[in-house]
């Protein structure tokens, strides 16, 4: 089989606070080589696997890679597909699986003591004004669609569009409101002098620290596998199972993997309280011995101190709790 070229994310998505890719492919059985969190190289390694060939990717970038098939899939956010195929009228990139990390939220933030509580007031607010409104961003595209439909925008200047400058080029015939590119730390842009800026956060406290307050919420967003146009025939088949590989990995830290003895007499009533409490993916798994059996259960980390203290009742010993690197079910 043609190596299947995947696009690996550089940046928030690969950082070991946020979501730590590289520790994910790790976790999901793969040897990966020139990916660990801040020493990235451009060409990766999947040394386990020969057909697999990648590269680091920016989030920014990974869409018009995939639409222009110089990659066949790749992990970004949904914000970043949205704002480079926002104008196209195919569906040319498709989304292979949410992989469940990675959330945040796409916003439009004012400064906190800007008497205004939403878009529309805003507009409003700045109806007669003589300079233009300036917006900062990252994400021109979606900016200007949300601006467009916002009902205080259309009273003002109805069907018109908003300028939009990226660097050098200029399109839109509306100066009186103009969405500015930026090149990240979009939020510094207030206190220079914009109006708006239009960023993604995940939980609103560098936006706080910068003296800003969220006005909108445009989308939500978390990181998935995506595939683009090439990605078809057998590379659409080993797609699927890098999902699923990747997706299993997901999945298994929500759980936990819990072995304990318990005197055989006492071993029904046992499963008999972790099958009606769903303390178990399926079942128990229990090896008996002549006195005592071992049970075997996967459980849900959330559950694990409530079944912790029911099966004390039953006189559990020897408890041991472990991570799971792997579940697919």
């Amino acid at each position: 089989m043609e190596k299947i070229i995947i696009g690996l994310p550089k940046g928030s998505l690969n950082n070991v606070n946020r979501g730590n890719t590289y520790q994910l492919f790790v976790d999901a059985g793969y040897e990966v080589r020139g990916y660990e969190p801040g020493k990235e190289t451009y060409e990766i390694d999947i040394l386990n696997d020969p057909e697999i060939k990648a590269f680091l990717t920016r989030p920014q970038s990974a869409p018009v890679e995939l639409n222009r098939g110089m990659i066949d899939i790749s992990i970004i956010g949904e914000d970043w597909v949205k704002e480079e195929t926002i104008a196209i009228k195919e569906e040319s990139i498709t989304k292979i699986g949410d992989l469940d990390y990675g959330q945040t939220r796409l916003i439009v933030a004012v400064p906190t003591e800007a008497p205004y509580d939403s878009l529309s007031e805003f507009f409003r607010t700045n109806a007669n004004r003589d300079t233009p409104i300036l917006c900062f961003t990252e994400y021109p595209n979606l900016t200007r669609k949300f601006v467009m439909e916002n009902e205080g925008y259309q009273e003002l200047f109805g069907d018109s569009i908003p300028l939009v400058q990226v660097r050098g080029l200029v399109n839109g015939d509306n100066d009186k409101v103009q969405i500015i590119n930026s090149d990240g730390a979009t939020e510094v842009y207030i206190a220079k002098g914009a109006d708006l800026i239009v960023d993604n956060t995940q939980t609103g406290s560098s936006l706080k620290k910068a003296g800003l307050k969220i006005l909108e919420t445009i989308m939500h967003s978390s990181a998935g596998l995506y595939a683009g146009p090439s990605c078809e025939g057998l590379k659409a088949e080993k797609a699927q199972m890098i999902f699923e590989q990747l997706f299993g990995a997901i999945k298994a830290r929500k759980y936990f993997d819990v072995k304990f003895n318990i005197a055989n007499h006492r071993v029904e009533d046992a499963k008999e309280f972790l099958l009606s409490h769903k303390y178990c993916s399926d079942e128990p798994t229990v090896v008996k011995g002549n006195i005592f059996s071992q049970v075997n259960v996967l459980i849900p980390k959330n559950k694990f101190p409530e079944m912790l203290t029911g099966i004390k009742q039953f006189g559990a010993s020897a408890i041991v709790r472990e991570n799971v690197k792997q579940y697919v079910q």
